[in-house]
């Protein structure tokens, strides 16, 4: 019999193991297919078989990388972008989560603002960016106006479906202690609301960063977007790379940042 038990303990633990290697291996090749495609562009491009005037070697877009760092070029560029994309993110976010709240809790607010809101998500907000121009002036202030337009929707309507989706049981139980207003808001609706409201968190830095390239092309003298854009008209081809290589760069970023954040604020969720 105990050898019988040990032949299984052996043959489980066989079984196992490629298990708990398999997480590694497809680590590596997170890592393994972006250097290939990059290995591939560059050899493609140094035998002339793609257009290097369009598609230039990486090698030749780091090099460029790190000539815009040693004139201070990309650090004014990129320290201008973050500082509009985190005010206009801040702007977006707060008042987002905050009405988002009101809507799943209170059912007039629900049926005041919710078509409202359903009618005008649909509205680029760069469309809006000439009146928000005229409103606000060419400065940092109306770039982070648009930002915030974007990001405030996802937000906003996912913390609504957040609230609705809590377990009425949870309800039923304040109100039995005699919870407050505010036990509703804080230990009740926040908290049941956070993990799908950090869903449209995480969607809204994606649109930021989408937007902020875009109106600093349509109207700004520096940032990420103004350097892409500029370096477009004058066919500064790897400059442009270099712009949207921190572009994505930023958003891989901050994704990570948000995912950690959630399991600090959501550990239930894991």
């Amino acid at each position: 019999m105990d050898k019988d038990v040990a032949v299984a303990a052996k043959s489980l633990i066989a079984h196992e193991k490629p298990k708990r290697e398999a997480p590694n291996r497809y680590r590596s090749l997170t890592l393994a297919s972006p250097l290939l495609i990059l290995l591939l562009w560059e050899c493609l491009s140094r035998l002339s078989l793609i257009d290097a005037r369009f598609f230039p070697p990486p090698s030749s877009i780091v090099a460029e990388f790190f000539r815009l760092v040693a004139t201070g070029e990309i650090a004014s560029h990129v320290a201008v972008s973050l500082y509009r994309i985190v005010g206009g993110f801040l702007l977006g976010v707060v008042p987002g989560i905050v009405i988002g709240l009101c809507i799943g809790m209170y059912r007039p607010i629900r049926f005041a603002l919710y078509p409202l809101i359903m009618a005008l998500m649909p509205i680029p907000t760069l469309a809006l960016m000439p009146i928000i121009i005229l409103v606000f002036g060419i400065n940092d202030f109306s770039k982070m106006i648009t930002i915030a337009g974007s990001v405030f929707f996802p937000v906003v309507i996912n913390t609504a479906a957040g609230v609705r989706n809590i377990d009425p049981v949870f309800i039923d139980v304040a109100k039995n202690y005699g919870a407050k207003t505010k036990d509703y808001f804080f230990k009740i609706a926040l908290p049941g609301a956070m993990p799908v409201m950090i869903e449209g968190i995480q969607m809204g830095q994606a649109i930021a960063l989408l937007t902020i390239v875009a109106a600093e092309m349509i109207g700004a003298n520096s940032g990420i977007g103004y350097l892409i854009w500029t370096d477009y008209k004058a066919f500064v081809l790897k400059g442009m790379y270099v712009g949207l290589v921190l572009i994505s760069f930023f958003g891989y970023f901050f994704s990570l940042l948000l995912r950690w954040l959630e399991k600090k604020l959501v550990p239930w969720q894991r």
